[in-house]
Order: structure tokens, then sequence, then C-alpha cells
């Protein structure tokens, strides 16, 4: 989400000699679950997406993605996460930063043009998610991401659709991301905004070509070195949230295919070591 990633010579390499994607098929000797990594954003030219994908969707019968995309569109929760994503008990940014990390956010919303005013009531989670948006359309990326567009298709083919956190366990995770470190937080994502527009071929081609040791480097290192608790937060109880869920998927008939973020599968505590470690089959699809 807020990282720098590998060269292109070295991100490209990897992708041509292993032709891997992020789509992974995992068995328990009975059954199969396909997991796969998305994008949340993307752009025209990044469609189609690679083969594995619709190979997963199409031996599905259930489609499972971080948390319910169709509700999210309801006015009354558009409502409610603004009330809870923004402070509320008369504090700032202004007062919850300090000097030097309010003075680079200042510094940085000035050069997009957005009144800082606009923003002071947000909270840091709200906060760095807009300005991360608003950073990829300018690079033309929209919402129609890998989860945006399966969860659609599903809906017209009438395929059963879950999720691994309600909404509301969303907006808490959100609304408390940064707390206790908040200038630590901005800081960090200020600097890795100003890196974004050099890097996000090298993003997309890490994520489509499954190259787990990039996105491990450039996702999963740079926030256990600099921001420790947001990666407890965002990946690590997350994961270990999920994975009885994974696992109990194993138990029911048919297969399922899980989208969660790209992030969540690789690393240490990411869910696809974690199946490994569990005995569980594990085998990376290839790029057709």
């Amino acid at each position: 989400m807020f990282a720098c990633f590998l060269v292109a010579g070295t991100t490209l390499a990897s992708f041509s000699l292993q032709a891997q994607t992020s789509v992974w098929r995992i068995s328990d000797g009975d059954s199969d679950v396909y997991i796969a990594g998305t994008v949340h954003l993307l752009r025209q030219q990044d469609y189609p997406l690679p083969a594995a994908y619709d190979q997963a969707y199409v031996a599905s019968e259930r489609l499972f993605f971080e948390t319910d995309i169709g509700g999210m569109s309801d006015m009354g929760l558009q409502q409610r996460m603004l009330r809870e994503l923004t402070y509320q008990d008369g504090r700032s940014l202004s007062t919850v930063l300090d000097a030097d990390s309010y003075a680079a956010l200042s510094a940085y919303v000035e050069s997009t043009g957005l009144p800082m005013a606009m923003l002071q009531n947000f909270k840091p989670g709200l906060l760095i998610s807009t300005l991360s948006v608003l950073e990829f359309q300018k690079l033309g990326f929209t919402p129609q991401g890998v989860d945006s567009y399966y969860f659609t298709r599903a809906l017209g083919d009438g395929k059963p659709r879950g999720e691994l956190e309600t909404i509301d366990e969303q907006i808490a995770m959100l609304a408390a991301m940064g707390e206790g470190y908040e200038s630590e937080f901005v800081m960090y994502s200020v600097k890795d905004f100003s890196q974004i527009g050099e890097s996000i071929e090298r993003i997309v081609q890490a994520w489509r070509g499954g190259d787990t040791a990039a996105l491990s480097a450039e996702f999963i290192e740079p926030m256990l070195e600099d921001t420790p608790v947001l990666y407890d937060s965002l990946l690590v109880r997350r994961n270990n949230n999920w994975m009885p869920q994974v696992e109990a998927m194993f138990t029911e008939d048919g297969t399922e295919f899980v989208l969660v973020g790209v992030a969540h599968l690789v690393g240490e505590h990411g869910l696809i070591e974690q199946l490994q470690n569990k005995g569980y089959d594990v085998t990376q699809l290839g790029f057709d």
C-alpha cells in the first residue's frame, strides 16, 4: 500500500523467467480452494487479467472478498463512515501531528491543489486512503480493480458471494489506522507518495508476475522497518482472522475462490506461507 518497488529490470526478469501469476490453488487432498492476490485499482490497459484468474473463477462455485463490496455503495453507510473516520472530539490533524509531519503534509496537499482546511478533521486512515486514491487516479487508475471486476461478474452469473470481514470491521480498522503514531504514519505515507509515479509499472508487473520475493521485499520489509504497528494491524491480525475461515472452506461442498489484496498473500505472515506451514498442497498457477 505504501511501498517502494524494485527496479524494472529485476522485476521483469523474474516475471519472464518464472512465468507465474498471483493465483494459487490450495488443496487438502480432497478439495481445492483458489486464492488470488488483487490490486484494488487498475487501468484499462491492465486488462485482460492473466488467464489464471478466469481459470480459478470458472472452477469455483463461490467467491469470497475482503468485505461486502456491494454494500459499500449504500448512502447511509457512506454517511456513517464519514462520522467514524473524522474527528468529532475537537481534535484535528493540526493538533495530533507534530510540527515536522504537519508541515510535510501541508506542503504535499498544497502541491495537489487541495485546500488543507478540507482535510483537517480527517483521521489519518481516511486522510491517507483519500490521498492515495487521488494519486492513483492521476495516473489513470480507476476503482475497477480485480475485486470489483469479479464481484460484478459473479453478480451477473449468479454465483454466491461472501466476505472475510464485515464492513464495520473495515471501518474500525481504518478509523484506528495510525492512532498513537499519527506523525510517523503520515510522514511515511507522504514520503511514499513522492515515489509512486516512478514505481507504478513495477507494481503492476510484480503483481501480474506473482513475484512473491519482490512483493515481500517492497511491501512487507519497508512496513516492518518503518511502521511495524501498521504491519501488525493491516496485515498480520487480519490474516490471522481470515485463516480459520479459509480452512473451513475445505469442509464445504464445491470450490471457493478467495480474492484479497496481494500484500496479504506474501511474507512470513501471509496466507500462502501460513497454509504451506499447515501442510496444505500449494501450487502457484502459471501465466498462459
